[in-house]
């Protein structure tokens, strides 16, 4: 069996956040992973994960896009990506205003895709050398578009893919609009000069059905080793 396994993290900065006050220029950080398999079967996976942030004066925006792909012999077993744009007003150092936008896609989540978009708030609750942490919360108003649901006219069960739809039933799938919910917390530790540990926590929810809720959760080490390359380890979980 060959394996081949490329794993990349790239952070870029033309100025360093302890030395301004805002950041007026681009900073970008991108993690990048591919794995291939080759034996009796034939798995792929990738993922990418970047994120941009601008700022100028006391506006900051910040865009973030995340995605995942993997096959089994050419069948598809993952497939999604997200994409959002934030968009902060600072009226002091500690509290801003802000506006979400957001969109996700994923195969095997029973969603065709999720939109969502409305303002809320930003606090930095710690502001330190080491240790910062920021709270916020978004008010939204969201659109979830379900997959249609194909189930065999004999047996009533449903058919899921790779397996053919031809002669099955189909049931279309729904749009659902609603008044939505984000609270979100971003943790960073500068544990060691080279080492540091970031936590981001989401949940958003819909405000009329409590059962109706998605979490997000990463939690990272990244070691610095050059100005552009730094290597890390992160975990991440997507609960619907």
């Amino acid at each position: 069996m060959n394996k081949i396994v490329l794993s990349v993290a790239l952070a870029s900065s033309l100025t360093l956040a302890a030395d301004v006050k805002k950041y007026d220029s681009l900073v970008t950080h991108t993690e990048l992973g591919y794995i291939e398999t080759q034996g009796n079967t034939v798995t792929k996976t990738f993922n990418l994960d970047a994120k941009a942030k601008k700022g100028w004066a006391n506006h900051i925006a910040t865009l973030v896009f995340d995605t995942q792909y993997a096959s089994d012999t050419d069948v598809q077993t993952k497939n999604k990506y997200l994409v959002e744009l934030a968009y902060d007003y600072e009226f002091t150092d500690r509290f801003a205003f802000s506006y979400l936008t957001g969109y996700k896609s994923d195969k095997f989540s029973g969603f065709a895709y999720q939109a969502y978009t409305g303002p809320g708030a930003k606090y930095k609750a710690i502001v330190s050398e080491k240790h910062n942490l920021s709270i916020g919360a978004n008010l939204l108003y969201a659109q979830d578009s379900y997959e249609d649901v194909y189930t065999d006219p004999i047996t009533g069960s449903i058919i899921s893919y790779p397996a053919s739809t031809v002669g099955a039933t189909k049931t279309a799938g729904i749009n659902d609009q609603y008044i939505a919910y984000r609270l979100n917390a971003a943790y960073g530790w500068q544990v060691l000069d080279n080492l540091k540990f970031d936590q981001e926590l989401s949940l958003r929810g819909s405000m009329e059905e409590a059962n109706d809720y998605f979490i997000f959760s990463k939690s990272g080490l990244t070691s610095k080793l050059s100005n552009i390359f730094s290597a890390g380890l992160s975990y991440k979980v997507d609960y619907i």
